[in-house]
């Protein structure tokens, strides 16, 4: 293996945040990707791997809902601010901050907690899903499908908090999604994103897509990758709560993240969606950690 030439070393924080989610279970994906030996596969890159634990979290049982167009908001704010300090501070002490959620609702705590330290950045969301929805589009209300409208300030006013600044990101590419909503198309036209779907990236390939991915995200504050396991293909990534077929394959994945290492201008990362109860033998958060190792770097040769 390769020895990652930009990243000196990796800050792990857990964000077992699950109330953003329609289903339980996420709550576990940061033991599940931890056991699945993510700190001695960042050390195998000759990389420093500092564990910062895990932020708090309310349980469902215990915490009102809320408005049902924004499920929890209020306790999912609090948390992501947690991840927020974490990340900024991370971030400053020149380490990448990876964060292992749960739900992709603690996207708005790493995004803002890079922002608070490098300014307003860009993100490579490579997901499913486009998570541009806002409580008027929710058909669920969950939150988890909308964190990347808050970092880009079009959520609404609820979603702002004295913890990160909003937007927290002037640019987005959404990668391999096959799953849009009516308001999410009706707003992609009005913001800076540009959009891969799988029908796309069968078009094109993912190293042409990727290439024009990462140039559409340079020259800003920071590049964050935000990697939800349902981008992948479910026969390859079961473990997850909104799987769709038709995603990425095993080795896209891969090669996608490998593009993003040879780049060396990853910043920060985040691994969501890993749900160990719908999981096999904790295959989707060996994934994780897999993928994880070829965005910081890892090769065969």
């Amino acid at each position: 293996m390769a020895e990652h030439t930009h990243v000196r070393g990796v800050a792990v924080i857990g964000a077992g945040l699950d109330l953003g989610a329609g289903r339980r279970g996420v709550d576990m994906g940061p033991s599940a990707i931890r056991y699945a030996g993510l700190k001695e596969r960042v050390h195998g890159l000759g990389l420093e791997c500092a564990d910062w634990g895990d932020v708090t979290a309310a349980v469902a049982e215990a915490t009102e809902a809320g408005s049902p167009n924004a499920r929890y908001l209020a306790q999912i704010k609090e948390t992501c601010g947690r991840v927020a300090t974490l990340v900024s501070d991370a971030a400053n002490a020149g380490l990448l901050p990876l964060v292992l959620g749960g739900d992709h609702s603690v996207a708005m705590g790493t995004l803002g907690g890079m922002a608070r330290a490098r300014g307003a950045g860009g993100v490579l969301w490579i997901d499913a899903h486009g998570d541009l929805n806002r409580p008027a589009t929710s058909p669920s209300g969950n939150v988890h499908g909308m964190p990347l409208a808050a970092a880009l300030g079009v959520a609404g006013p609820e979603f702002e908090s004295l913890d990160w600044p909003t937007p927290s990101i002037e640019r987005a590419v959404l990668f391999g999604i096959r799953s849009l909503d009516p308001g999410e198309r009706a707003l992609i036209a009005d913001l800076p994103v540009k959009v891969f779907t799988m029908t796309d990236l069968d078009r094109l390939g993912v190293e042409t897509a990727m290439r024009e991915a990462l140039a559409f995200l340079s020259g800003v504050g920071f590049l964050h990758v935000s990697l939800d396991l349902d981008a992948v293909d479910p026969m390859f990534a079961p473990g997850v709560g909104t799987p769709v077929r038709g995603g990425l394959t095993y080795r896209e994945a891969h090669h996608a993240l490998e593009i993003v290492a040879e780049g060396g201008t990853l910043d920060s990362l985040e691994l969501v969606e890993v749900n160990p109860v719908l999981d096999r033998e904790n295959e989707t958060a060996k994934l994780a950690v897999d993928l994880a190792a070829s965005a910081l770097g890892a090769r065969i040769l």
